[in-house]
């Protein structure tokens, strides 16, 4: 097999060894797919002001996320099911992470429960929290990662509803037998059954809560002391609405491409939220984040950070651990090539000055810089 060169190269290895339900589970987006490719394509059409003749000999990516201190701001966002792609799953997922010095997002729907990732060893992670209608079972879940040692907790609030994913539908999907929601095991919500459409969309319409508002993230607030994300903010509405309501920060992301189709991409609604959130609290971004240049390029809109989602579940399906660790490593190297390239030696120098967009005034003749 060819060497792998390239994030993007995962995908076609993973969707040749997955069976087409699971492959298409994690690849696919919401009905027309608009969303899908422009969260790769509108990455294009940022450019680069590179500034050069800087001594770039020594580049620092290290950065805090939360007061954590991590390697690089490029962390793991929560994918579902991971155990579909490789028999290790999230367990892989987390030991990559901690080798790497990155934060890992576990899922809700993880096929691995919070007690069996924690036991993977050292390592900062983050919880994704689906509110269930149940809320005691929303309370003990989180009493749970509190206790295996889980640092902050990503609320995902724009699934009050699954997205119509047409390629679930017409291939019935439903967690395989041999699997189970881990964290719900004990709980008689681990088991998803057969439907005749999406067996997830029937098994989010049963369980997940459509009454869910921003009262229930201060009610989350009451129940646990740790940092709240919130995760599915695309206006500067809800950053507003996210800073009131007590958020440790701000995740824009668009469920990459899952949910609402034709949302704008992320790396699109980015300045806006940041601006809204007016350095009060960090905004992070997920969704279509392929290249170090991507990274860059969200850290020069205002981001703290960015999270990948299935470059993650495709590399751990072509390699396992091994493919997870090689992800972080390319995204690593070509993140610190591109601050080399631009002149930035370290996160804070990374500036709006370093990017144009389709939307910026023209530049009016700068004053003189002097040497």
């Amino acid at each position: 097999m060819e060497e792998v060169t390239n994030v993007m190269e995962y995908e076609a290895i993973a969707k040749k060894k997955l069976p087409k339900m699971v492959f298409d589970y994690y690849a696919s987006g919401a009905e027309d797919q608009w969303t899908l490719a422009e969260n790769r394509n509108a990455f294009s059409r940022i450019l680069f002001r590179p500034r050069i003749l800087i001594d770039v000999s020594k580049i620092d990516m290290s950065t805090t996320v939360l007061g954590f201190k991590i390697s690089m701001p490029i962390m793991i966002a929560p994918t579902a099911m991971q155990k579909m792609a490789h028999p290790e799953g999230e367990y892989a997922t987390a030991r990559a992470a901690s080798a790497a010095g990155t934060i890992m997002t576990l899922s809700s729907w993880a096929t691995s429960s919070v007690e069996e990732v924690a036991s993977t060893g050292p390592g900062i992670r983050f919880f994704q929290l689906y509110v269930y209608k149940d809320r005691n079972v929303v309370a003990q879940l989180v009493r749970r990662a509190e206790r295996a040692g889980f640092k902050a907790i990503a609320l995902t609030v724009d699934t009050p509803r699954l997205g119509r994913r047409e390629a679930d539908i017409k291939n019935r999907f439903v967690l395989p037998p041999f699997l189970s929601l881990k964290n719900f095991e004990g709980l008689d919500l681990g088991k998803m059954d057969q439907a005749s459409d999406s067996g997830l969309a029937s098994y989010v319409a049963g369980q997940i809560d459509r009454t869910l508002s921003w009262k229930d993230v201060q009610w989350l607030q009451t129940i646990t002391s740790l940092p709240i994300l919130v995760k599915g903010v695309l206006t500067a509405e809800d950053a507003r609405l996210a800073v009131q309501a007590g958020a440790a920060g701000i995740i824009v992301s668009n469920h990459g491409a899952r949910q609402l189709d034709y949302v704008p991409s992320t790396i699109m609604a980015l300045e806006e939220v940041v601006k809204a959130a007016q350095g009060r609290i960090p905004v992070f971004l997920d969704g279509g984040v392929r290249r170090g240049t991507d990274v860059f390029k969200a850290l020069a809109l205002g981001a703290s950070g960015i999270f990948i989602g299935r470059p993650v579940v495709f590399s751990l399906a072509a390699e396992g651990e091994a493919g997870i660790k090689k992800v972080l490593q390319m995204l690593r190297d070509e993140f610190e090539l591109t601050m080399a390239l631009s002149g930035c030696r370290s996160l804070n120098e990374i500036t709006r000055n370093h990017i144009v967009t389709e939307w910026d005034a023209p530049r009016a003749a700068l004053p003189a810089p002097r040497l």
